[in-house]
């Protein structure tokens, strides 16, 4: 039994690295998730939720490039190194862009970014501390994707608010498998009564609509982000539960079950160990589409303002900020991380469909 499973597993692998767009999708997603886990590492802007705003460059085009003049604090940053690397820098420094800066020993005179053509307000700056040199004050800084409607840098966002949309699948997933796999399995072994109730639970939450259904758990749980992780979880069971219900009905009858019963297992080892391992292979397909269900819930929750609360980055938020630029003249606000749900989402779509070719058995 054991020789076969390994024989058909790798017999599956082997179709599945011949499907080109299976294997780039995978490979994709795995990028993403690389990306999504070391966002702070990759963004230019490292500070906590990529949220160092500077008004003044609102709005501006991709590859925008401006002199950022960056004042010390006196406040320390007491971060530890995992901090730093997983959640961001507690930023503690001032950044002003400038449009001209002249410096006089210590003194530096700097003329502020304005704009909208208006004409910088012009200051001046004295440092006290002799061991800093003036000069490396002044940084040159470019926004390879331009700056939100909040002065804040566009790639930066885009790479720490894929961490949502790429999490939320694992969670939502995690959870509507545990509870629909449980459901499911009770439900499709032991029939009757039992199953006759978990059916009518399953279609009374089938027929919610999904949005309105996480709206109200998401509003009885809380706005956060954990919230809506459990909130997108507890929605996408019912698939789970109606599949692995369907595939226990029929597996329960076949021979390797009867003989598990002759030898006196009980029910639990027999639905765990013999039956479950051998009917995974829907369920492994549905969790791919639903992945892709979970980012679109969530791009739509945070879309509506009841998602990731802000200064969180999140791509259905960023879409919500900057829909209306789509008429006035800045479209790529909202279509960058628009195209970036679509990508990921199309990507979890084409290595489900490549999953389900490779585990079926009649090709």
């Amino acid at each position: 039994m054991s020789n076969k499973a390994n024989s058909l597993s790798k017999l599956a692998l082997q179709k599945f690295k011949k499907n080109f767009w299976g294997v780039f999708s995978f490979y994709f997603i795995l990028f993403v998730g690389v990306v999504s886990v070391f966002a702070y590492v990759f963004a230019p802007d490292n500070s906590r939720h990529a949220n160092q705003m500077h008004v003044s460059i609102h709005s501006k085009a991709p590859g925008f490039s401006v002199d950022m003049l960056v004042l010390p604090s006196q406040v320390k940053n007491e971060q530890g190194f995992f901090d730093k690397l997983f959640f961001g820098n507690i930023n503690t420094v001032t950044e002003i862009p400038i449009t001209q800066h002249a410096i006089s020993g210590n003194t530096i005179s700097y003329t502020e970014y304005a704009s909208d053509g208006l004409k910088g307000v012009e200051k001046t700056y004295t440092i006290d501390d002799n061991a800093i040199n003036i000069e490396t004050l002044i940084t040159k800084k470019t926004f390879h994707l331009g700056t939100d409607k909040y002065g804040r840098d566009l790639l930066s966002r885009i790479l720490v608010g894929a961490r949502i949309s790429f999490f939320i699948g694992f969670v939502a997933v995690f959870i509507s498998l545990v509870i629909g796999i449980f459901m499911g399995s009770v439900a499709g072994y032991y029939g009757g009564k039992i199953d006759a109730f978990i059916m009518w639970i399953i279609n009374v939450t089938w027929s919610i609509p999904t949005l309105l259904l996480v709206i109200a758990i998401t509003l009885a749980l809380g706005k956060g982000f954990w919230q809506v992780f459990i909130a997108v979880g507890l929605t996408m069971w019912v698939e789970v539960a109606r599949v692995v219900r369907g595939q226990i009905i029929s597996a329960k009858e076949m021979q390797y079950v009867t003989a598990a019963r002759a030898l006196g297992f009980n029910n639990y080892r027999i639905i765990t160990k013999h039956i479950l391992p051998n009917i995974m292979a829907p369920v492994i397909v549905i969790c791919a589409a639903n992945f892709a269900a979970a980012i679109l819930i969530e791009s739509g929750l945070s879309f509506l303002g009841i998602g990731a609360q802000p200064p969180m980055a999140s791509w259905g938020a960023m879409i919500k900020d900057h829909y209306n630029y789509i008429i006035l003249g800045k479209p790529y606000l909202a279509i960058i991380p628009g195209l970036c749900i679509m990508f990921l989402v199309m990507a979890f779509m084409l290595i489900g469909n490549a999953l389900r070719d490779a585990l079926d058995v009649k090709n």
